[in-house]
């Protein structure tokens, strides 16, 4: 069942578009100078910022004068020319961010139609009504995570029974230690599967967050990166569209509290999604596996931009308060 989960959403990801990077005629990445950010090429809507907006029109009429050269010289054929000029950008064609609707752009896929432009028009839509769009994406996150909330509700009580059924677990590994005939492995393995029907366990719920959330990640970053509403913005001081490794470079030493933020929420809600059940082995390769996560997480959040790490902080804080509640319920529980 997982084996098919990942194949359908790696294939859906495969035959679908997503975030493109914005190139001059030389192919050298075009950068916001003040934030560090690479442009994106295929845009949903129009910037507003006069620099950025400069960027695009300069990037349009450099490569149009290129390629222009290029053809009167021959070192590109009619057809190559009029495919690279079918690729440029011209902004003035896209529609104002407020303005945004899931239908323009044309079709783009299966992916970017059912997931992304939907998720981008929400942003924008609420972002406008709040007048800040740092607080769309915080307030956007929070009501997803409230309606997977039953989902995410299950996956918490799994873990939690999880650690309730540890003893068992542990007297049934006792029982058929060194027994590794065919026999004993089938009767071993019916033992626990009554265990798991016991306490309510289903193995395979328990990973069904953790699919959803792949695809809801990438999603989130695609639209994030697409919107120039979003990197033009800021949020309580921050800007949305730079990363926390080039404010840092810039002086803005305050950007480390982002990072510092992504680590502490990562680390707590591994924490509390930990079970019990498991072996000493184990529980020793999950703790090398949950650090080395962990690190890759921190260096990864000075390189994304700070409206990717301010969804990943509010997904993961929603996250240790779900499992805290899950956990206080469980216990006034048990004393009553």
């Amino acid at each position: 069942m997982k084996k098919k989960l990942l194949v359908l959403m790696v294939l859906l990801l495969c035959v679908t578009g997503c975030t493109k990077q914005l190139k001059d005629a030389d192919n050298k990445l075009v950068k916001n100078e003040e934030t560090g950010q690479t442009l994106t090429k295929n845009i949903l809507c129009q910037p507003e910022e006069e620099e950025t907006i400069k960027k695009y029109n300069e990037t349009l009429e450099n490569a149009r004068k290129t390629y222009q050269e290029q053809l009167e010289k021959k070192e590109i054929t009619q057809k190559q020319y009029d495919k690279k000029m079918a690729s440029l950008v011209d902004i003035s064609t896209l529609p104002k961010c407020g303005e945004f609707s899931v239908t323009d752009s044309g079709y783009e896929g299966i992916w970017t139609t059912i997931f992304v432009k939907p998720l981008a028009w929400l942003i924008l839509k609420i972002g406008g009504l709040v007048k800040n769009y740092g607080a769309s994406v915080v307030i956007i996150t929070i009501l997803i995570r409230l309606c997977m909330y039953p989902i995410t509700k299950k996956t918490a009580l799994q873990s939690e029974r999880m650690n309730e059924v540890k003893p068992e677990l542990e007297r049934l590994e006792k029982k058929y230690k060194n027994k590794t005939d065919q026999q004993s492995m089938v009767m071993k393995s019916q033992e626990t599967m009554l265990l798991y029907k016991k306490y309510g366990i289903n193995p395979i719920s328990g990973c069904v967050f953790a699919f959803i959330q792949i695809p809801l990640f990438f999603a989130f970053y695609e639209a994030l990166n697409r919107l120039p509403a979003i990197f033009e913005g800021k949020f309580l001081g921050l800007e949305l569209g730079t990363t926390a490794g080039t404010a840092i470079l810039n002086g803005k030493v305050y950007y480390l509290l982002v990072v510092v933020l992504v680590v502490l929420v990562t680390y707590f809600s591994m924490k509390l999604n930990k079970t019990a059940s498991m072996d000493a082995s184990q529980e020793s390769t999950m703790k090398m596996m949950t650090n080395m996560m962990i690190v890759m997480i921190s260096i990864a959040s000075f390189t994304i931009s700070t409206s990717i790490t301010l969804y990943w902080i509010t997904n993961s804080t929603f996250t240790i308060v779900q499992n805290l509640l899950v956990k206080r319920r469980k216990a006034d529980v048990k004393v009553i």
